[in-house]
């Protein structure tokens, strides 16, 4: 189990969405938040809203460069101190249609969504291993990551690395005392398709949609999706008892059941005898 008091969280995305429902929790649970965003709009809204919890931090990155995600993290510890709850959130959704898809479009959404996992790992694994203090590190991936639900072929494709990539280095951490969890949440109510769509940069395709006539309804139909979805606070909540936990897979519901279990059937089923 891991004591969350008085530990320093550093989580991307943490302004927005899920990462704010994170934070929220966390702050209450008495952990130091380093809020980490390319928002930055966003970031002095959260701060307001948390600093008189918990000291709050706030920091504009975008979590695929390297420098910048190195000079970020040594600025956390030296405000904060040494972290050792790490949070890899920061995600975008959409796509293109297989036929549509581009190298610019590809790098793009993989450099975010699995990208920022493996810079938030390489950043900070090791000197929490030095520190042998322990801790905890949680992933976000998706119902997704799991199985094809037709989020699309980019988000799919990053999403299974960041369930891979948690599974395979979770007992790895376990001897150093740090935990490994995957967050695989089905709809969430927040406004993650119209960010990502504001953030795509305009030399690219629509990262929401394909650009035909039925690209706005299909929109329209998953920001609604997502509307009735759990909220951020209820998404935090389950991520803090994941945490002191130490459960490996963190499910907001239960609407990837069955296309799981279909997957896993016909995975044993293509078994020789």
């Amino acid at each position: 189990m891991t004591d969350v008091h008085g530990r320093t969280a550093f989580i991307t995305g943490g302004a927005n969405g899920i990462g704010l429902g994170i934070a929220r929790s966390f702050a209450r649970a008495g952990a130091k938040l380093a809020l980490v965003d390319v928002d930055g709009a966003a970031l002095p809204r959260a701060k307001a809203e948390l600093q008189n919890i918990t000291p709050v931090e706030t920091y504009q990155l975008d979590v695929r460069d390297r420098e910048e995600f190195a000079t970020t993290a040594a600025a956390v510890e030296r405000d904060l101190g040494p972290v050792s709850l790490l949070f890899n959130n920061a995600g975008i959704v959409g796509g293109a249609s297989a036929a549509d898809l581009t190298y610019d479009l590809w790098d793009w959404n993989i450099g975010i969504n699995l990208g920022g996992v493996i810079n938030g790992i390489q950043t900070f694994v090791s000197k929490m291993i030095e520190r042998g203090e322990g801790g905890h590190i949680v992933n976000t991936s998706s119902g997704a990551g799991l199985v094809a639900t037709g989020s699309g072929v980019l988000y799919t494709t990053a999403k299974f690395g960041v369930v891979g990539l948690t599974e395979s280095i979770r007992p790895e951490l376990a001897p150093a005392g740090i935990g490994v969890s995957v967050l695989c949440p089905g709809p969430v109510a927040t406004d993650i398709i119209q960010r990502s769509g504001v953030a795509t940069p305009k030399t690219l395709a629509p990262l929401v949609g394909e650009s035909n006539t039925h690209s706005a309804q299909r929109i329209a139909e998953a920001i609604e999706y997502l509307k009735q979805g759990v909220s951020i606070d209820d998404v935090g909540e389950m991520v803090l008892k994941a945490v002191q936990d130490n459960v490996l897979y963190i499910h907001t519901d239960r609407a990837a059941e069955e296309l799981i279990k279909a997957r896993t059937v016909a995975l044993l089923n293509a078994m020789p005898n």
